[in-house]
């Protein structure tokens, strides 16, 4: 099954690592992850900049999505 990020984004359920509300890069050791996943070309922004609501690790990339952490994870629940 797959799990819609949002635009046309979708990917493996099975390849997602976590789900996590885009308020946690507030914390010093998320942003620093996050400036190097984007300076190693992993990161991919979904839908407007400054619009992001929730992050999606996989093993390849980061995902910042649009849709929330709740609306996400209800979606990842659901076969």
């Amino acid at each position: 099954m797959f799990l819609h990020l949002g635009a046309d984004v979708m990917i493996p359920k099975k390849d997602i690592v976590a789900i996590l509300d885009i308020q946690t890069r507030l914390a010093g050791i998320t942003r620093e992850y996050l400036r190097i996943i984007r300076g190693d070309g992993l990161l991919e922004v979904i839908g407007e900049p400054g619009k992001e609501r929730s992050f999606i690790i996989t093993p390849d990339k980061v995902y910042l999505s649009p849709i929330s952490c709740s609306t996400l994870k209800n979606r990842a629940g659901a076969d």
